[in-house]
């Protein structure tokens, strides 16, 4: 008897935690969801029991993957210990929801609560930029979404600048990595134009990070215009909801993202050969009004010419017709005075006054002897 060892209460708490830490530094289990409860705001308390046991857990808010309610089976990890005063319990570090039923649940509770909060609405939602210049890629390295994203960018337009960032897309680091490059882009001091997160299809757990709370609000908050594409078509994952724009496959992102060059260049010789055409077609309607125009001008101006040729003769016609050498050539004289004066009446003149006469061919001087009045002088 006096060989037994026998602990004090605090001793043997200290001692069972350096046992456990040693033996079972970090747990993962899976149970049914019982005794779920969130103390002032923060702390989580709830257990995890199956047929025979219960096991208790202790967390925060932080570790929820989103509103959780009793019956749901859940994966908690983290690690065992005793305490002091509450007893054992596992204190959880990540929790997940398991089974097509369970996860169902949790993100129809996170769905209903996001939206109350706005956080889905389409008038919060901003257009992308078309074509981006520079594209923040989200997603594994080396995975079949990775290669063709980057194939089909590459393919569609050129000059681009992809900042990749090599992340999980699935298990328990992925939400946490997730989120953390989205916050590093967001940080650049050179911010991409968009930013895309994307992988290939996969099995409801497989994408349950993409359903995540903290993941959901971290693409909902982005600065930078966000484009989620998962490579499934049911049951759309709360990411993309929140997403600026959503695609159905990392192809159909850089589709959407990126117009095809080679059809580009295609209607941009379409447009050229048909705007040759209409300055063809300008150029000879142009000429046709220059040749009407100029057939217009010629003809008007033969008109003018013609018409003033005839007034010329008209005029010339006038002035023959009044031209006093024909009248004098029919035998008629003028009769001046000395002093130039033309002698138009008898009353004019009286005898002795000197006189010049103009003739056809010249003048003749003469002397007034008499003057004889006519009859109607």
């Amino acid at each position: 008897m006096s060989d037994r060892l026998i602990f004090r209460v605090s001793d043997f708490v200290a001692y069972l935690n350096q046992t456990l830490e040693a033996a079972y530094p970090f747990v993962t289990i899976e149970g049914e969801l019982s005794n779920f409860r969130i103390s002032r705001g923060r702390w989580v308390y709830f257990d995890l029991k199956d047929e025979l046991a219960t096991v208790r857990f202790f967390g925060t808010i932080y570790q929820l993957p989103g509103p959780l309610e009793n019956g749901m089976i859940l994966r908690v990890s983290g690690s065992p210990h005793l305490h002091p005063q509450y007893n054992f319990s596992v204190n959880a570090q990540s929790i997940t929801p398991v089974g097509e039923g369970s996860i169902k649940r949790a993100g129809d509770l996170l769905k209903a609560k996001l939206a109350a909060e706005g956080l889905f609405d389409e008038d919060r939602k901003r257009l992308l930029p078309y074509p981006p210049r520079r594209i923040g890629l989200i997603t594994a390295a080396g995975s079949a979404a990775f290669a063709d994203f980057i194939k089909i960018s590459r393919a569609r337009w050129g000059g681009l600048e992809i900042i990749h960032v090599n992340v999980a897309v699935q298990g328990e680091s992925a939400p946490g990595q997730i989120v953390a490059a989205l916050a590093g882009l967001n940080a650049l001091s050179d911010l991409p134009d968009v930013i895309v997160l994307t992988r290939g299809g996969g099995s409801v757990d497989d994408l349950q990070a993409f359903s995540s709370e903290p993941v959901v609000r971290a693409v909902a908050t982005s600065r930078v215009p966000t484009l989620v594409a998962i490579g499934h078509e049911i049951d759309l994952s709360l990411a993309e909801l929140a997403a600026d724009k959503r695609a159905s496959t990392p192809s159909n992102a850089a589709e959407l993202l990126l117009p095809d060059k080679q059809y580009i260049l295609s209607s941009l010789a379409d447009q050229k050969t048909a705007m040759s055409r209409q300055v063809m077609a300008i150029v000879a309607s142009q000429r046709r009004l220059v040749e009407d125009g100029r057939q217009q001008l010629s003809d008007y101006l033969e008109r003018v010419f013609t018409a003033t040729r005839q007034n010329l003769l008209s005029k010339r016609s006038l002035l023959r017709a009044y031209d006093p050498g024909l009248v004098l050539k029919r035998g008629y004289a003028l009769v001046r005075t000395s002093s130039g004066e033309l002698v138009k009446r008898v009353s004019q003149l009286k005898p002795g006054v000197s006189l010049e006469l103009s003739l056809a061919d010249g003048t003749i001087e003469a002397t007034t002897v008499a003057i004889k009045k006519g009859k109607n002088a």
